[in-house]
């Protein structure tokens, strides 16, 4: 496997990460949400994550594979300093 795949999923698996664990919270802070919203929440989002890091890691061209992992960048920047 080529370098700049291994560099592009790990970058994409550490921002995926961030995005999953912030809609976890949206999900418990949500009024009326049960605990099973926030598995239900965490199960979408890893699954989500996961497919996508597996077409970067083998499927996706350079261009991109590189355009979501900046893409992810621009959104957990963009969510987390929304406040």
């Amino acid at each position: 496997m080529e370098t700049w795949r291994l560099v592009a999923t790990g970058s994409f698996l550490l921002g995926g990460l961030v995005m999953v664990l912030v809609g976890m919270a949206q999900a418990r802070d949500r009024k009326g949400a049960r605990r099973g919203d926030v598995r239900r929440a965490a199960l979408i989002g890893l699954a989500a994550v996961a497919v996508v890091a597996v077409l970067i890691a083998y499927v996706l061209p350079s261009v991109v594979a590189w355009g979501v992992v900046g893409a992810t960048a621009i959104a957990v920047v963009f969510i987390t300093m929304w406040d």
